[in-house]
């Protein structure tokens, strides 16, 4: 493997180019360190939000909200509008921060990018398609409609593996709805949330937007944990583990707040006898192994129909025998690293569990020494044969280990798909129509997204983004997700010289 070349003058270099500066921690305050799952080394040392300073920012947040919710949403559609033009003129220097925090291949980075500008893109459309309804009323003289206004501070938490994309998404759509906004990024990648919302805030002031509508808080815990109890959050939108989502979402309940959560996703794919299997190895390797295994929508479970497992095994072996592992900057590697050494140490420990429960492992599933990168964690992705029942694959290890096993009849594979906690993404490689549609009926896959002849990772920004079960059950960015950003009033107007009741109530 080749040397990674040195993280600290890579990222010196990606904020010079936007023109940022890192805040300087004050005397004797808190601090945390950022390091590069590139070499492990320590790129940054930033300051540490408390629970009082991340109130106010809140504060401003609540403030600037007062004035925001008045300016026109066309208008503020057009702040968005202009934030996207920067998000593309800036595209390659953005990328460089996802690719240096969370290891993503300079593509996949490129990508994510790409999937701010495009829900920007969304967002400026939807400014003018804010729709209510209007419904006929019982009494005579009275018409009967609804409107949406916006609803509050927004908080949104992110996770590391997509430092930028989950925020945009949040953003974007709280914008144009008339809603304010305050980000505690993952620590793991703050210099990303810095550099993004560095644009955003030269937007927001060209268009003379008051202070306050758009801020980032640096932290760990402590600075989350204040952030999801302040009652002046209106929506506290969450991405992150099951676990964390379990803390949070009573939280926020107690305080009558409003959570949209995005946890965990043990998702699988069904292959079928009819499968076109050219087609279906190719989508397997990148939601397995693409980001190594760190998206929510990677695959982690793969149910083949017994007369064609052993080939498709084969197939999969092939073509992880063949992954080039490490630098994600360098052209033609297709496996970054993990974000650090913890969740090396979890993959590993997993695959020990899946050998103890009856799985053997294919390929794969070793530590990769890269050099000049001591400290970072890299792996071969791993490809396991397991028997159908085994605790190990019901629980979603947040690496590159794809779980294989087989069925026999199509209720079969649809029970075994289901018969996990998480319920994000799905998908099913099939040529009989009748398999198509009973997988994505009622009684099929119970997940929030659900995919035929494509892999379950690469979510396209125009339909909502989520998960059932505890997979949290909010949803993102595109369709009518924008609603969860707004409250709604029913209004009744009297145009009549009259007051009649209604359900016929008569008062004399």
């Amino acid at each position: 493997m080749t040397a990674t070349t040195d993280v600290r003058t890579a990222a010196a270099e990606a904020l010079a180019s936007l023109g940022v500066e890192l805040p300087a921690v004050p005397d004797g305050g808190a601090s945390f360190e950022v390091r590069s799952p590139l070499s492990g080394d320590v790129i940054a040392t930033l300051p540490q939000a408390g629970a009082a300073e991340v109130d106010a920012v809140v504060a401003r947040a609540k403030a600037a909200f007062t004035t925001w919710r008045t300016v026109p949403a066309p208008a503020r559609g057009a702040v968005v509008k202009a934030w996207g033009d920067l998000l593309r003129e800036h595209k390659e220097d953005l990328a460089s921060f996802v690719t240096l925090e969370a290891g993503k291949i300079t593509a996949e980075a490129l990508g994510e990018i790409q999937e701010m500008i495009d829900v920007c893109d969304f967002a400026v459309g939807l400014s003018r398609q804010l729709y209510g309804q209007t419904m006929p009323s019982e009494r005579p003289g009275h018409r009967l409609m609804e409107t949406w206004h916006p609803l509050g501070v927004v908080g949104v938490i992110s996770a590391f593996n997509f430092p930028a994309a989950v925020w945009a998404w949040n953003t974007a759509i709280a914008l144009v709805c008339g809603d304010t906004v305050v980000w505690k990024p993952s620590e793991m990648a703050p210099l990303t949330a810095l550099a993004s919302a560095a644009l955003l805030d030269r937007a927001l002031a060209e268009a003379g937007a008051p202070e306050g509508v758009s801020a980032v808080v640096l932290g760990a815990r402590e600075a989350g944990e204040a952030l999801v109890a302040n009652r002046d959050v209106a929506l506290l939108s969450a991405t992150g583990s099951e676990r964390m989502g379990a803390e949070v979402g009573p939280v926020v309940a107690a305080r009558f707040g409003r959570s949209l959560l995005e946890l965990g996703g043990n998702n699988a794919a069904i292959v079928a006898p009819s499968a076109d299997l050219d087609l279906a190895v190719r989508g397997i390797v990148f939601s397995a192994v693409g980001t190594a295994g760190q998206r929510c929508t990677s695959l982690r479970r793969l149910i083949v129909h017994s007369s064609i497992v052993d080939d498709v095994v084969a197939r999969l072996s092939r073509a992880y025998a063949k992954l080039p592992i490490g630098d994600p900057r360098e052209e033609g590697t297709l496996v970054g690293p993990l974000i650090n050494q913890t969740s090396r140490e979890r993959m590993l420990a997993s695959l020990e569990q899946a050998r103890a429960e009856g799985g053997e492992i294919v390929v794969g599933g070793e530590a990769v020494d890269v050099d000049g990168a001591a400290g970072a964690a890299y792996v071969s992705p791993a490809l396991v044969r397991m028997p159908a029942q085994s605790d190990v694959v019901h629980r979603e290890t947040f690496a590159p280990i794809l779980y294989v096993m087989s069925y026999d009849d199509l209720d079969e594979a649809i029970a075994m798909h289901n018969a996990v906690p998480q319920g994000l993404s799905s998908s099913i490689f099939t040529l009989d129509q009748r398999e198509a549609e009973r997988f994505m009926a009622a009684d099929g896959s119970d997940c929030g997204i659900v995919n035929v002849n494509i892999g379950t990772s690469g979510a396209e920004i125009g339909g909502a983004f989520g998960g059932e079960k505890t997979t949290g059950g909010g949803r993102e960015s595109g369709s009518d997700a924008w609603r969860a950003y707004m409250r709604r009033a029913t209004n009744t107007i009297n145009y009549s010289t009259e007051l009649p009741l209604a359900q016929g109530v008569d008062f004399g």
